[in-house]
């Protein structure tokens, strides 16, 4: 199959700024959302979790049969992997008692088994093959473990560090900053870098909403929950809106792919 007809097939947006930007308040949302469910609507962790991958499901279904590429409907599954993942998180590190280490343990070591199996059925874990819906699936099961995995590395960083929400955000925005300086600066497979910052925007999004979030006492703003997550929603809107193209793209690192073999 030719580059021309992969990114024709293609069902994800381009990854450019606006891309990582709408991630980030994605995340936020997840948190924030989830919580509101789970905390502020008092549904509870379980619940919550069930109602949350049930609506992942349904959006995941619905994206992988669909023929085209919607970047409305790309970016409701993303915000439905991270509300089902902040609930999920919180659910095996509170309700199940695993703790976050554990949980993150757990978490991180089925990303990889995923990352594994994918790799080794198509040879490539990069988001610019994103062509069949066997892939495709892979690519979504990797995003809701990704996603779980980044709040708790959010919770584990804040809640037992002493550094709180704020010091956790400032922490995972340098590691982003890192992350970004390596991809213009370095020859670092473009693949790892992508799935790194896609990892960890999701504990950045955790910390963010539980600063806007949570109570005076324990550091946070105070902001309502359902207030927050109505807002982000509108930025994710406006941004998808105003800033995002309507046809599919591809990983950066096919993009330079091409540019090397139209300069030779």
């Amino acid at each position: 199959m030719n580059d021309t007809l992969k990114r024709h097939m293609s069902k994800v947006p381009e990854v450019t700024l606006t891309f990582w930007i709408i991630k980030i308040l994605a995340t936020t949302l997840g948190e924030t959302g989830g919580d509101a469910l789970s905390m502020t609507m008092h549904l509870g962790y379980a619940v919550s979790t069930v109602i949350f991958f049930a609506f992942f499901v349904v959006v995941a279904i619905w994206q992988v049969r669909s023929k085209t590429f919607n970047r409305f409907l790309y970016w409701a599954v993303i915000v439905a992997t991270t509300t089902v993942g902040t609930t999920m998180a919180d659910f095996a590190d509170r309700s199940l008692g695993i703790g976050y280490v554990g949980g993150s343990s757990l978490l991180f070591t089925a990303l990889l088994l995923i990352l594994g199996l994918w790799w080794l059925s198509v040879g490539s874990v990069s988001v610019s093959d994103i062509h069949t819906p066997k892939v495709e699936l892979f690519y979504w099961v990797t995003i809701l473990f990704s996603n779980t995995l980044g709040t708790a590395l959010g919770d584990f960083l804040a809640d037992t560090s002493g550094l709180g929400y704020g010091g956790g955000a400032v922490v995972f925005s340098l590691a982003l900053l890192v992350l970004a300086v390596l991809y213009f600066q370095t020859e670092i497979s473009r693949t790892f870098l992508f799935w790194a910052a896609f990892i960890l925007t999701r504990p950045l999004g955790a910390t963010v909403g539980d600063l806007l979030t949570k109570p005076f006492a324990s550091g946070g703003l105070h902001f309502s929950r359902i207030t927050s997550s109505l807002i982000l929603v509108g930025g994710m809107l406006t941004c998808i809106l105003l800033f995002t193209s309507t046809r599919p793209g591809c990983h950066p690192e096919a993009v330079r792919a091409d540019d090397e073999r139209i300069n030779a």
